[in-house]
């Protein structure tokens, strides 16, 4: 299917452009650029002297960005994970000059809506889950070889699935009779062994989330981008992560509240404020959409956005 055909509604837009108040030569990131609905927004705003450097790690996001804003000039975007996000700030001049960095996590409609990428179990697709598919491995071939104990901690640890031992023992009897190669045939797998129903919820979508996850080092990576950040944000620069799960949402909660304690001494020591140096500032409460949006896109419910500026430090 050409990559031209899925949409993608960008979530929280008005309150990303509101938070990280955007000027026209400033310099900004979009570090999970997908199909562009934040980064466009931010382009609309920026001056011919501003810039957007735009990551993803998908090369059919890049492919469908360079075919549709090939000619302009104030945009680079880049094929990679976001943790290359220093390494291009510091190539392009930029280090402690950003004014703006925003991470839109988790996985965009185009992924979600294609068969082909096995991220979801909606409709039936090769078990892929990789977010680059130029690398790695996919889903249905690490569920060909992991151990029963692998499997059980990527559910738990990941997915926060209470039945992972069941459902990572089924996985291992399964593949010894058949391979799972797609979407519905985990899907189907897991709603045979999940004994109990969540209300509106898939038996199979902590499994997939945890797959997923796994897959990609999406946390890993999480949090080698964040410690990044502040080296690459002026003073005065803003942070904006929208997570959609509680263990990305819990990531990005802690760092943004250590760095704004500054650094930690001994509780025998006595120190002056001056001495602890905080490099984050947390800019209000968590935002969330409003009811409108989630009536206007579903896929918007679970997502929390919070907001950092660097400091001094």
């Amino acid at each position: 299917m050409n990559i031209t055909e899925y949409d993608h509604t960008p979530v929280l837009l008005n309150e990303v452009l509101q938070h990280l108040k955007v000027r026209p030569d400033g310099f900004y990131v979009d570090c999970t650029f997908g199909r562009g609905g934040h980064g466009k927004a931010i382009l609309q705003q920026l001056a011919e002297q501003g810039r957007l450097l735009a990551i993803d790690k998908d090369p059919a996001a890049i492919a469908a960005a360079s075919k549709e804003l090939r000619d302009d000039p104030r945009i680079t975007l880049v094929h990679g994970p976001y943790t290359i996000m220093s390494q291009q700030i510091e190539t392009q001049g930029k280090m402690g000059q950003v004014d703006g960095i925003i991470f839109d996590l988790g996985v965009s409609s185009p992924q979600l809506d294609n068969p082909a990428r096995g991220f979801s179990f909606q409709n039936d697709g090769v078990l892929d889950m990789r977010m680059d598919t130029t690398k790695g491995i996919t889903a249905a071939k690490w569920l060909s070889c992991a151990r029963e104990k692998e499997i059980t901690e990527v559910l738990q640890s990941y997915g926060e699935e209470r039945y992972a031992r069941r459902i990572a023992r089924a996985v291992i009897k399964a593949r010894s009779e058949n391979p799972l190669k797609t979407t519905q045939q985990l899907a189907g797998l897991v709603s045979e062994t999940v004994p109990t129903r969540e209300k509106h919820k898939h038996p199979a979508t902590r499994t997939f989330q945890a797959i997923r996850i796994f897959i990609n080092r999406e946390l890993d990576e999480l949090r080698v981008a964040l410690a990044q950040t502040i080296d690459v944000l002026g003073v005065g620069g803003r942070l904006l992560v929208i997570s959609f799960h509680s263990l990305e949402d819990r990531l990005v909660k802690r760092f943004m509240r250590n760095e704004s304690r500054g650094d930690s001494y001994p509780l025998e020591i006595p120190v002056t404020h001056d001495l602890i140096r905080p490099r984050l500032k947390i800019i209000g409460k968590a935002v969330y959409p409003s009811g409108r949006e989630i009536s206007e896109n579903p896929r918007a419910r679970s997502a929390v956005m919070r907001i950092a500026e660097r400091v001094t430090g």
